[in-house]
């Protein structure tokens, strides 16, 4: 299961952040540094509306939503490239995750200490930013001496490495992070096997106070926030409030609707957080229905109906046959499987076919 790490200056409610997403008390979350050392990890339900109409077309009550991993990782400071505070843990727990979610602080509280001494969210991701930056130049730097002996002895492939990798060296020293430099689509595959720091997707969680949810824009600090972070190369921002949304992570679904009817919003903007992340590992879902259950299932964008079936079952990748595919769209409006296929909107698709999301299949494999 792919995972997107939750990172951040210490304090700046990312162990809060994951005790909601995840519904569980796993993180401790306290006012002082370092609260988190070794790393959380939860499952976590990605919200999809379209499970419910799914399950009553197909006669079930039993519904399974995708679902992802998060994990919660110590708060980073100044000088981590060089060892300080938790750096080492920290970077490295970073490299394993695929996707990073980073919070910031966009509230000013004088009851929760600030690591930097005043609250300044662009400064606090620049601090981020700049250490993982760091670790990169050092990372690049050992990678093209390696890269460098091997095309010495005509090896093409690290000869095509070294040629990324100079072109690293000077913009890391520069300061700006990997996935900033501009590359050609092979290159950038090329990139993603250097397994830098500052290449990986990243989505910010601006948290603000709880009042703030119903009127964003009311916080002065987050539009220049929002500004900075548009500069940034596939950077998203949602904005979420983590003490609320634990407290509605303890509430019942009524509850939580009447909670968010009191507050002035219409969702909680932890689906949106969820939903984010989801598209930030390049995930998409799709649908299967039947007596027993209606399901979503995760697949890698790009994927091929030979290969969404294994992810059912490893053994239906190698003994698939064909897919029956309707769109979650056709299928609603036909009503049923049947009404669908008895109305041509049902296609039969082969090995070639590259899922898209929301598609709703049955597979057809060998015994």
């Amino acid at each position: 299961m792919l995972q997107a790490g939750i990172v951040g200056l210490p304090n700046v409610g990312k162990s809060t952040l994951f005790n909601a997403l995840t519904k569980s008390r796993k993180a401790e979350a306290a006012n002082y540094p370092f609260c988190t050392i070794d790393p959380n990890v939860g499952v976590v339900q990605v919200p999809d509306s379209r499970l419910g109409p799914l399950a009553e077309s197909a006669g079930t009550t039993t519904i399974i939503p995708a679902a992802i991993e998060m994990v919660d990782i110590a708060g980073l400071v100044e000088g981590a490239s060089k060892g300080e505070g938790l750096g080492n843990k920290f970077l490295a727990n970073v490299r394993e995750v695929d996707a990073i979610v980073h919070v910031v602080r966009c509230f000013e509280d004088d009851d929760v200490i600030h690591n930097m001494g005043r609250v300044d969210p662009v400064s606090d991701a620049e601090v981020i930013m700049t250490e993982l930056v760091l670790a990169d130049a050092e990372s690049v730097a050992n990678q093209l001496q390696k890269n460098l002996k091997k095309a010495r002895g005509n090896d093409k492939d690290a000869a095509a490495n070294v040629t990324v990798l100079e072109r690293l060296v000077p913009h890391l020293d520069e300061g700006k992070p990997a996935n900033l430099l501009d590359l050609d689509e092979d290159d950038k595959v090329r990139l993603k096997s250097f397994c830098l720091l500052s290449s990986k997707p990243m989505l910010y969680a601006c948290n603000l106070k709880e009042e703030e949810i119903a009127d964003p824009a009311s916080n002065p600090l987050l539009q220049p926030f929002q500004e900075w972070a548009a500069r940034q190369q596939d950077a998203h921002c949602c904005v979420i409030s983590a003490k609320m949304e634990e407290e509605l992570s303890e509430l019942s679904d009524e509850d939580t609707k009447e909670y968010l009817e009191a507050m002035g919003v219409e969702d909680s903007g932890v689906t949106s957080l969820i939903e984010a992340s989801y598209e930030l590992l390049g995930l998409a879902s799709f649908l299967t229905a039947g007596e027993k259950e209606a399901r979503a299932w995760t697949f890698r964008k790009g994927m091929t109906a030979p290969q969404c079936a294994g992810v059912i079952h490893t053994d239906f990748e190698k003994s698939f046959i064909k897919a029956e595919v309707v769109s979650y769209d056709h299928l609603i409006e036909a009503g049923s499987m049947q009404n669908a296929r008895d109305a041509g909107k049902l296609r039969l698709e082969g090995k070639e076919y590259v899922f898209a999301d929301g598609d709703v299949v049955l597979f057809k494999c060998n015994a």
